[in-house]
């Protein structure tokens, strides 16, 4: 039990599961994250993206181009994660309409 509280509390955050399921696919430059979450404000998104890389869940690449090119990455801990996210997408899809 104490695995899924420690996990369960990492990936806090309003737009961090949105983050990883839009980068599960392919590598995502900022913009094309922050286009993607809409109006998010700059501060928010790129504190998500920090915590997101502290908690070893996504990998940032700096290219030496001016301006810098970053590019955001999931690492192995971060792919293993997408089921887990895949999981709560199809349970909302499923349940999310619903009002008991």
């Amino acid at each position: 039990m104490v695995g899924i509280i420690t996990e369960i509390a990492k990936p806090t955050g309003r737009w961090k599961y949105l983050i990883l399921w839009f980068i599960k696919s392919k590598d995502r430059r900022y913009s094309e994250i922050k286009a993607f979450l809409g109006d998010i404000p700059q501060c928010s998104h790129t504190k998500q993206l920090r915590e997101l890389e502290t908690d070893g869940l996504i990998n940032r690449k700096i290219y030496p181009e001016v301006p810098p090119r970053v590019e955001y990455s999931l690492t192995t801990k971060g792919e293993e994660f997408i089921p887990i996210i895949d999981l709560m997408e199809e349970f909302g899809r499923k349940f999310g309409e619903q009002v008991d």
